[in-house]
């Protein structure tokens, strides 16, 4: 095995221990313009202000001349190579000579909970997270920049924000011992504050399938400060009824598709072949997506008659002007499910999908692995029904009535017939159309209806057929039954 092969071998193991990197955006550099009150850096000649009562670090890099400077009463200027101050009058420049001092503005406006300051190291283009897993989660390893001064707020105690590990200042911290004597430091006490506490534990992710985020917990902190510059409230979704996700903060326009899977399956594998397989084509450019394991609703845990109280969850986003891709590319994956469901380690699969913008609800559509044949199977059945009725009604063994004919007279045999679609249990059948949408149900067949193969052929995305319905019909089984 060459070096690139041990390389990518290395690339995978750490990918089972290792859910993500989350790196911290913000810095209290002197020379970032985004920590001045003007929006700039002090020009020279410029009095400088920083908060009196409270505690920063100011990284400076460069050298600046100023008439004078307030410090706060707690604080540091950690001086990289090169930098300085130097005296200077003010009424020497022009864009100083007003007299208004260059106010730093406060360090402790960074929360921890705000999902807009991390980023994730591992991002691929067309892939998002929802905004619960924006922020650290308990598997993530964290990241402070080495090279930039940095303050963040725990938050208010609500709880222990817990994570893999942490690094800062040149330091990787993965015991808990070590990092509250961090924190305790006049260093540590200088970049975390607030009520809250950080913890780090050997609670590595080692499981194909993937981990639940755990910010449950904090998610109402996390949407008020991802809300706040938008007045706490979320904005109008482009379409009627919008959905939702596990761990979102507000509604949107697209589709989710919810997984159940077995123990063969691995979340890094499958999120790759969504990605590059399919949502890496042309018609689905204006489609963003999120995968992850979330915590399962309890209304899809009926509905799905699992125990298992996790799901994956796929999110498909509408950004562009053009909608609908996202319901097209959710039952194109249903297609790719049914195909090679059992070689990927899904069980079955719940879709729901937004309204559209005029019109249209919510879409339900249930699917389980199994199904022989998949879409063709399902035109052969209708067909073969279709056949059937008119052989019956033409031997005289099926009539048709129109409204107000008088029904036959009994003849010791029931007319009729038991119907077992208005027998299934609400929460397993179908749901009633709502606002103009559509429902759909597929049950499974028999097990071991569906075979394949250990080498996974690539799935054919474009699905031709312009039906909207996935369905089984109960009767079909139970007449084979009776034959």
């Amino acid at each position: 095995m060459g070096v690139l092969g041990l390389l990518l071998l290395w690339l995978q193991l750490c990918a089972l221990t290792r859910a993500s990197y989350k790196l911290w955006v913000p810095n209290t550099d002197f020379d970032d313009a985004a920590n001045w009150s003007q929006n700039r850096t002090p020009c020279a000649g410029a009095a400088v202000q920083f908060p009196a009562d409270k505690m920063v670090s100011v990284l400076v890099r460069e050298g600046h001349s100023i008439s004078d400077m307030l410090l706060p009463l707690d604080g540091e200027l950690v001086l990289a190579s090169g930098a300085g101050f130097s005296a200077k009058d003010p009424s020497s420049n022009l864009d100083c000579s007003t007299g208004a001092s260059a106010l730093f503005l406060d360090p402790d406006r960074f929360s921890w909970h705000d999902p807009h300051l991390w980023r994730t190291g591992d991002a691929a283009r067309g892939l998002f997270s929802v905004d619960a897993e924006r922020v650290p989660c308990r598997h993530d390893d964290v990241v402070f920049p080495s090279n930039a001064s940095f303050r963040v707020g725990l938050g208010p105690g609500v709880g222990t924000v817990r994570v893999y590990s942490v690094r800062a200042l040149g330091q990787t911290f993965t015991r808990d011992e070590d990092l509250a004597a961090f924190l305790a430091s006049r260093a540590g006490r200088l970049r975390f504050h607030g009520f809250g506490a950080l913890s780090v534990g050997p609670d590595a992710c080692d499981d194909p399938s993937g981990c639940v985020c755990g910010n449950a917990e904090v998610l109402p902190w996390i949407c008020a400060a991802l809300l706040q510059p938008l007045g706490g409230r979320c904005p109008q979704a482009a379409c009627q009824d919008a959905l939702r996700p596990e761990g979102q903060c507000c509604d949107l326009c697209g589709a989710i598709v919810s997984l159940t899977h077995g123990p063969t399956f691995d979340l890094e594998r499958y999120r790759a072949r969504l990605l590059h397989t399919f949502l890496a084509l042309p018609q689905y450019q204006g489609l963003q997506m999120a995968v992850s394991k979330v915590p399962r609703q309890p209304r899809l845990r009926e509905g799905a008659g699992e125990k298992s109280d996790t799901d994956i969850q796929v999110v498909l986003v509408e950004t562009g002007p053009v909608t609908g891709g996202a319901g097209r590319l959710a039952r194109v994956l249903l297609a790719d499910i049914a195909e090679h469901g059992e070689a990927l380690g899904v069980l079955s699969a719940i879709v729901r999908e937004s309204g559209a913008s005029v019109g249209g609800g919510p879409v339900a559509v249930l699917y389980a692995p199994g199904l022989a044949g998949g879409v063709a199977a399902l035109l052969l059945l209708l067909l073969a029904l279709l056949a059937g009725a008119l052989l019956l009604q033409r031997t005289g063994r099926l009539r048709w009535r129109r409204r107000g004919e008088a029904a036959p007279a009994a003849s010791g045999a029931p007319l009729g017939f038991h119907n077992p679609v208005f027998y299934m249990d609400s929460a397993e059948a179908v749901r009633r159309r709502t606002g103009g949408g559509g429902v759909w149900l597929v049950a499974p067949l028999r097990p071991g209806s569906l075979t394949t193969s250990p080498q996974l052929p690539a799935p054919q995305p474009d699905v031709r057929s312009s039906s909207r319905s996935y369905f089984v019909n109960p009767l079909f089984d139970e007449a084979e039954a009776e034959a």
